[in-house]
Parts: structure tokens; C-alpha cells; sequence
């Protein structure tokens, strides 16, 4: 980004701040870089490449995890930051680190935990992503997490999508005065781009669904118009193929049209602003939910995935409970956290911990080894 001017609403390095004060450092990289890294190189986003996205990714080699998924996040991001001169580091950073706190088994596996946690708290994924970076992981000696800027914090726990209702108090999401800076607002909708593209394709290659289903949807019709457009004559496999392939362009070119006609409207010019600006033309909205919800009822809900869905209750409620029943299965350094003086911590949060922590193929092995199925 060296060398690139910011927009004056685009949240500068320079004003960067850290909970715990650390050495300066003559590197060269901006305190949001030294964010990205160190969600790069931390466990839990290791973690993420043995996580369901949608397919469970130990039964189908070629589809998305949770991990890819993140990576398509942060590549659809950057293109939208660096249209809007907004700060591509502070995005990337977000981006790589929104998905963090998601438990194995996707949305199922974070339902689950917030029944087994109803009297304790709650799980929220956004949450568990802050509570990772901010107490969980900890490669420093001098101080829990990873000591993350406080815009990248805030990012992470008001990260909001159809399916991601943050709950966090010390960024609460419903106050609509204060919205996530825009870069963080830039990630909440390259994660629907991301995620709306890439399951689509998926459910195609798994013949879940067919492109004889897609026909009455404005944005699949939008999307096979611009391939046949693109590449007369085509075979229909790879229509098909640049249809599917077509639709973060359409999403992110409508995103940007009218996210700099709101920018001008609204009179943005600092980080502050007072309300959400990144947002999707009315009709391009309209024909996006139309396509989600599509894929809640036919891919999402689809007879194989509500099979896995239904064994990963079982594993995750008959784990919790084991743990709960006898806190020595768990490993030495969870178990000395539990009514840690001071740690304001007891048995369920730092099961829930744990668990969540868990990769599919980890958690499914645990079941299994500790024989409670």
C-alpha cells in the first residue's frame, strides 16, 4: 500500500492503537500488517482448514472450508478497499480474522454451543473470534492475545451478515450510531459475496442442485447473460463455469456504484461516520436474498447436510457433557483456568472453549476415542 493515497473517510494506520504497549519497531510494516501476520500465524486460523464451510470437508476433497472460504473473503475485500481507497491492510487483517471463533461443524456447530451455554453466557462466533485474539491465544510473554489494534477488535466483533448477529458489550452492535468503520463494513458484504458465490458452486459440483433449478433466479440469469455474453458459443459446462464465476463481479460493481453515490450523499469525509454507507444497490439486494434464500432451503437444508447436522449434535452435546461430568479429560492447560482466581471463568465457558477450538476431524476423533457415543 506504499505509496497510495486514503480517502478521507478510510481509517488510517496512523491512528492505531493497542491495549498493551509494545516496542517500536523499524520493520516498515503498519500496525494493521502486523495484525494480519499475527492473525496469520496464529493457531486458530490454522485451525480453520479442518472446519466446515458447507461440505463437510473430511467427505469432499475439493470444496470449501472454512479456511478457503476466509481466503476468498480477504481476496474479494481487498478489490472492494483498494476501488474505494480505503485501507486494504485494516481489511485484510479483518478478513482473515473474522471467522476465528466459528466451532467445527459451521452454523450448526455454533447453535449447539449456544444452547449448551444458555445459562452461562452464550456463544456467539463473533465473540469467540474476539475472545481468541484477546485472551486465547497467547505466544507473548507479556500479555494475553494478540495485543490486535482496537479498530481490527472492533471490526471482528461487529462483523454482520444475514447469518452473524453480533453480541458483544463492549462493541454493541445495535448501537446504529456507531457503526464498524467502512473497512470492517467492506468484509461484512465480500463475506456474502464470497460465501453466496462459492457455496453456489459447490452445490452445482456436487449435483445437490442443477442449473434447470437456477433458471427463475434474476441474479443466476443475470450472471448466465454476462457468460454467454462474454463467450458465445460455449459449451453449457462453461457457461456454467463463468456464470458462476461471474457473480462477485456483478455483486462487487453494483457495491460500488452505490456505496461511492452514498459515500457523496451522505457526505462522508472521516472514519466516523454516523451510519452504514457500504451497502448493495435496492434491486441487486432484492435479487441477492432471493438467491440465499434459494440456498438456505435447497443446499443448506438439503437432505445430506441435515444428516451431518444431526450427528454433529450428538457429538458436540454427549462431548460437552462428558467434559462437564469429568473435568481430567480435558488437557492440563484448560483444566488450571477453571475457577482461576481472578479468571472469573468456571467448567462451561472453558468447555465451551475447548470444543469450540476444535477442528471437525478433532472433535469427531474425541468423540470416538473417549467412547461416550
Amino acid at each position: 500500500m506504499a505509496g497510495r493515497l486514503l480517502a478521507k473517510y478510510a481509517t488510517s494506520p496512523a491512528s492505531a492503537c493497542r491495549k498493551f504497549p509494545e516496542p517500536t519497531s523499524d520493520d516498515g510494516l503498519s500496525e494493521f500488517q502486523r495484525d494480519r501476520n499475527r492473525i496469520l500465524r496464529c493457531t486458530a486460523f490454522r485451525r480453520l482448514d479442518y472446519k466446515t464451510q458447507v461440505f463437510a470437508p473430511h467427505e469432499h476433497d475439493l470444496f470449501r472450508t472454512r479456511l478457503t472460504h476466509t481466503l476468498e473473503v480477504a481476496q474479494v475485500a481487498r478489490d472492494i478497499a483498494r476501488a474505494l481507497d480505503l485501507c486494504e491492510d485494516l481489511v485484510e487483517a479483518v478478513a482473515l480474522g473474522h471467522d476465528l471463533g466459528h466451532p467445527p461443524f459451521g452454523h450448526v456447530g455454533e447453535r449447539v454451543l449456544d444452547e449448551l451455554m444458555s445459562s452461562q453466557g452464550h456463544f456467539e462466533h463473533n465473540r469467540q473470534s474476539l475472545r481468541i485474539v484477546d485472551y486465547l491465544e497467547h505466544p507473548y510473554p507479556q500479555f494475553r492475545g494478540l495485543n490486535l489494534t482496537d479498530a481490527v477488535r472492533e471490526c471482528l466483533a461487529k462483523h454482520e451478515t444475514k447469518y452473524d448477529t453480533p453480541i458483544c458489550d463492549e462493541f454493541p452492535a445495535n448501537n446504529t450510531k456507531k457503526p464498524p468503520p467502512m473497512e470492517g463494513q467492506v468484509v461484512e458484504l465480500a463475506d456474502e459475496i464470497a460465501y453466496t458465490a462459492a457455496d453456489l458452486e459447490d452445490a452445482l459440483m456436487s449435483e445437490w442442485i442443477s442449473t434447470d433449478d437456477l433458471a427463475g433466479l434474476a441474479l443466476w440469469q443475470r450472471a448466465t447473460r454476462r457468460a454467454e455474453s462474454t463467450y458465445p458459443g460455449a459449451r453449457d459446462i462453461h457457461i456454467r463455469i463463468q456464470a458462476v464465476q461471474s457473480l462477485p463481479a456483478i455483486l462487487t460493481d453494483d457495491l460500488l456504484a452505490r456505496t461511492r453515490a452514498n459515500i457523496l450523499a451522505m457526505g462522508i469525509n472521516s472514519p466516523q461516520a454516523e451510519a452504514r454507507c457500504v451497502r448493495f444497490s435496492d434491486e441487486l439486494a432484492r435479487e441477492l436474498e432471493q438467491l440465499q434464500d434459494f440456498l438456505l432451503e435447497r443446499v443448506y437444508r438439503h437432505e445430506e447436510n441435515l444428516r451431518h447436522e444431526e450427528q454433529a449434535r450428538l457429538i458436540l452435546r454427549e462431548l460437552f457433557q462428558a467434559f462437564l461430568t469429568d473435568d481430567q479429560l480435558l488437557p492440563g492447560r484448560y483444566r488450571s483456568r477453571v475457577d482461576e482466581p481472578g479468571s472469573g471463568e468456571n467448567l462451561h465457558r472453558v468447555v465451551c472453549d475447548y470444543i469450540a477450538g476444535m477442528t471437525d476431524r478433532f472433535c469427531k476423533e474425541a468423540w470416538e476415542k473417549m467412547g461416550v457415543g
